[in-house]
């Protein structure tokens, strides 16, 4: 008897079928199945896992028009290869020089800016485990404390990570009010001949220098100015990067427009306020939006948590000589969101720590 006349034998509703029956049968299967290699090696789009799921190459595709829509990468992202591991689709992204893997539900929902391999060992992947949880939570760098600690975030306000950074800070600052003569926003930028500039061009330069007269000359209005101004893009520059609503938002909060006004066009207020941080800026060697300055040393905050209120709050505890009552006082340890969003934190999580824009001839 043949495979297949014992195959068919041992389906008993095979039995009730006649056999001219199941020939047809096999008939209009094995053409359908024609039908589809036909068609699969006639169209180069076409996958067998699209009846299923996603293809590689559209999953691949989406994780790199997430990232570039998204402005998550100021130099834009290309896909390099895309593989299955684990039942997950492993995505090799190229950024600038660097190639990145990353990783994506099969069904292109969700996606893992990294994986742990959690299959090896303790004893025997004790070495490669130790180093990668350093990666990935270097140890704190030593800070001098001091009786008045001070924690300084450099950022420009157009970018997504500074715009995350700035959001945990006034996180922070809001779930604890006593934390706000530690902390402080500084900005990224040069001046030249009287005129303020910034890495993603001259709107983004205006708002930097808006929001140094608000916290200079206005500083009870600076924290809640900058969370409407965070809460959604009104606007979008000439090369494609987001801006807020500056104008609603100094109506909301109660702003002093004219005070405002007049400090932005005076060259000895905002200008002068703008190239002391920019001075600051240079001294640190600031590279990126966001850096975190505490006490005169740059630190990572992944050594703290990453970026959510609560790191924030551990980091002036870290810098402090004496511990506050806020020491105590656990805050939001949610990663907050990237780039303008109208809640702290959202279902897609935040950005990697130490994830940064930089300026392009970097």
């Amino acid at each position: 008897m043949s495979f297949m006349s014992k195959f068919m034998s041992k389906l008993s509703f095979l039995k009730k079928m006649d056999r001219n029956t199941i020939l047809v049968c096999i008939a209009i299967i094995a053409v359908i199945i024609t039908g589809i290699l036909i068609f699969a090696k006639s169209n180069s789009n076409f996958t067998f896992p699209t009846i299923f799921g996603m293809s590689d190459k559209e999953i691949g595709n989406k994780v790199i028009s997430y990232i570039n829509d998204n402005k998550l990468s100021q130099t834009p992202a290309s896909l390099v290869s895309v593989s299955e591991v684990s039942g997950l689709a492993k995505v090799k992204i190229k950024i600038g020089t660097s190639s990145f893997d990353s990783y994506a539900t099969k069904d292109g929902k969700l996606l893992f800016p990294q994986a742990f391999d959690m299959s090896a060992k303790k004893a025997g992947a004790a070495n490669q485990n130790s180093s990668a949880s350093k990666a990935a939570t270097p140890a704190p760098t030593a800070v001098q404390k001091t009786d008045s600690p001070m924690l300084e975030g450099y950022i420009v306000s157009s970018c997504p990570y500074g715009l995350q950074m700035q959001r945990a800070f006034a996180e922070a600052v809001k779930n604890s009010p006593a934390l706000a003569s530690s902390v402080k926003m500084r900005y990224i930028g040069s001046v030249s001949n009287g005129t303020v500039s910034s890495m993603h061009g001259p709107e983004e330069a205006q708002e930097n220098l808006r929001q140094i007269c608000i916290r200079d000359e206005q500083p009870n209005k600076y924290w809640s100015y900058v969370s409407c101004y965070m809460k959604k893009s009104a606007g979008t520059m000439a090369n494609g990067m987001p801006l807020g609503d500056s104008k609603g938002c100094q109506a909301s909060t109660g702003v002093d427009t004219a005070k405002l006004n007049s400090c932005v066009s005076d060259p000895k207020r905002g200008v002068a306020d703008a190239q002391k941080d920019f001075d600051l800026s240079d001294k640190y060697n600031v590279q990126g939006s966001p850096t975190l300055i505490l006490n005169g040393t740059q630190v990572s905050e992944s050594s703290y948590g990453g970026r959510s209120a609560d790191a924030v709050r551990a980091m002036v505890c870290a810098g402090s000589k004496t511990q506050s009552s806020f020491c105590s006082q656990k805050l939001n340890i949610a990663e907050a969101s990237v780039s303008f969003s109208a809640t702290y934190a959202n279902s897609n999580g935040g950005a990697a720590a130490n994830t940064n824009c930089a300026p392009a001839a970097q």
